[in-house]
Order: structure tokens, then C-alpha cells, then sequence
């Protein structure tokens, strides 16, 4: 468990309707203040714009009774627009650097938990203490496919997600059959995502090379594919996208280390063209795939030659 810095009061005297009027945060004063440098390796780019902070809390619809968790909350300035709004916001900040000026900044919020420590060795369920609960973060690159997946696994999801992330990857999270990837489809098998608000780069301090967006994942009851079958199903599409640009046929072939025609068989059981790639196939497609390859019925081994037998 992180290391718990603010306590969590019973109520907020800041919750006020919308549209929010908070005092702004002076960012580059408050670096200068505790001699803190933004570390790209960390993707601390902080949000400041008072537009495109209002643009965040107005696609998270937060109800006045909802709990928010908040991860990398930064400096603080969305923190407090969250604090406004919401019943309780839990705020986790990997950096302990950003600890003294976040304590400085939502001190005056008694509705405000904030907790040092990484959001990917932490249980979102003993960190919020509720069933219900949504997620809004401002998360960098390279942590945007491991987080989603940490949050969409534990034991109790978030009714929804908040994501600003980096325009490119908001478009390839919501992609079409045609240009789907693995991270579309570690998404959108557990939720539907939508992009409700681009932000530019100039909203940063210090700006990013790229503009972000505003992306909104509302979850499922239950994952799209069995939770039984889950494992499979990400064992499967690791393997489809293993080889850019190779048939079906190849990339499974090459991926889980059977023969070819192993996986054509599996395939045309599944009524899945061979010759189909990775990038055209949808979660249902997907799922006749999974479901044939977790049948004991369907022995994609049968049959196979001696030359064969060197994919097992």
C-alpha cells in the first residue's frame, strides 16, 4: 500500500456547480518554489489551461456522491477542480517530489486523500474503499496499455475512465476494424471509447511535442470475452499482431509456435478467413477465435506431420 500523506475529511466545503471558478495554480512558480524540474521520463507535462482543465472535469460527469481516483495528479490543478465536484478524490502521485507542493496545494481540501506510490503495484479497491468509483488521469506513453489493463483487471473496475493522453494514442484506442491494434483491443473489450475534447500542447507546462485528448471509456457489466477465456483471448491477439503486415495465418503460426496449417484449421473453424489480418479483425471475430482455440472439441494438433511437429 502507498504511503498516505492527506487524510480524507467527511465532506468538501469546495463542491459548487458548474462551471468551476478556482483560484489558478501558478505552475512554474510552484517548480521554482521547491526546485523541482518536470522529468520527461516521467511524461510530467502539467495542465494549466483553465479551459481545458474545465473540458476534463465536464467529460468525467462526476455525480456530487462519486468517489474519484486520480492518478498523477501532478501539481494539483485538476486535482482540485476534481475536489470541487466530487464526494472524495484519492489522489496517486509516483513522485515523491511533487508530495510537499501537492500537500501545500490540496491541503485546504478536506475531501482530498493523497497517496505516494506506484498505481501499478497498488489495489484500486483498498484505495478508493468503494464499489463504485471512476478514474481520471493524465498518464504518459508509455504507461497508458499497462495501467488501463491494471484498472480494467482489479477486483472492482471504474464505472468509467478519463484519460488525457496523447492525441495519437486516443485515436489508436478508438480504431475501427481496418486499423485496429492490440491496445484498441485491450480497450474495447472491456469498455466503449470515445474522444470528447482535443487539448493543445500550449495547455502544458512545460508543452509536450505533441496536442492530447480527452478520452472517455465507459466499461461493461462484464468484459466482451469470457473472463475465463481472457488469458487466451491476449495470448491470441499478442500473436496476431506479432508480424506487421502477415496473414493471420502467419502471425498465429509464428506467435504460438504452431504449423500452418494447425492455424488455418483453427482458423476455418472459427469461419475466419485465413487470409484475414490482424488489424481487420473486431472483438467478435476475436471471440469465434478464442472459443474454438479453448475447445478441447477442436484438436488443432490433430493430423500433423513429422515436418509439423517442430512448431509444438
Amino acid at each position: 500500500m502507498g504511503d498516505c500523506i492527506l487524510p480524507l475529511a467527511a465532506s468538501s466545503q469546495y463542491r459548487v456547480d458548474r462551471p468551476l471558478s478556482l483560484p489558478v495554480l501558478d505552475i512554474p512558480g510552484l517548480l521554482r518554489q521547491f526546485e523541482i524540474h518536470p522529468k520527461k521520463s516521467l511524461g510530467q507535462n502539467f495542465l494549466l489551461d483553465e479551459h481545458a482543465l474545465q473540458m476534463v472535469v465536464d467529460a468525467a460527469q462526476i455525480d456530487p456522491q462519486e468517489v474519484v481516483l486520480e492518478i498523477g495528479p501532478g501539481l494539483g490543478s485538476l486535482t482540485c477542480y476534481l475536489a470541487a465536484r466530487a464526494r472524495s478524490v484519492v489522489a496517486v502521485e509516483l513522485d515523491t517530489r511533487l508530495i510537499p507542493p501537492l500537500v501545500q496545494v490540496l491541503g485546504q481540501f478536506p475531501n482530498v486523500r493523497l497517496v505516494q506510490g506506484d498505481i501499478l503495484a497498488l489495489d484500486p479497491m483498498a484505495l478508493v474503499s468503494s464499489q463504485e468509483y471512476l478514474v481520471v488521469a493524465n498518464i504518459p506513453y508509455y504507461i497508458t496499455s499497462s495501467l488501463i489493463r491494471h484498472l480494467l483487471e482489479a477486483q472492482v473496475t471504474p464505472s468509467r475512465m478519463i484519460l488525457t493522453v496523447q492525441q495519437e494514442v486516443a485515436r489508436r484506442i478508438c480504431a475501427l476494424p481496418g486499423e485496429m491494434s492490440l491496445l484498441a483491443l485491450s480497450v474495447q473489450v472491456y469498455g466503449s471509447p470515445r474522444i470528447l475534447a482535443h487539448i493543445p500542447a500550449s495547455a502544458f507546462y512545460p508543452p509536450p511535442n505533441v496536442d492530447s485528448s480527452v478520452l472517455r471509456i465507459d466499461l461493461y457489466p462484464t468484459p466482451l470475452i469470457p473472463v475465463s477465456q481472457l488469458d487466451a483471448f491476449f495470448k491470441l491477439i499478442k500473436a496476431g499482431f506479432s508480424q506487421k503486415r502477415k496473414t493471420l495465418r502467419n502471425a498465429l503460426s509464428a506467435g504460438l509456435r504452431l504449423s500452418p496449417s494447425q492455424v488455418e484449421a483453427l482458423l476455418l473453424s472459427s469461419h475466419i478467413d485465413p487470409m484475414h489480418r490482424a488489424e481487420t479483425m473486431d472483438i467478435p471475430e476475436w471471440r469465434q477465435v478464442v472459443e474454438a482455440y479453448s475447445n478441447p472439441a477442436i484438436n488443432i494438433n490433430a493430423g500433423s506431420s513429422p515436418e509439423e511437429k517442430q512448431y509444438r
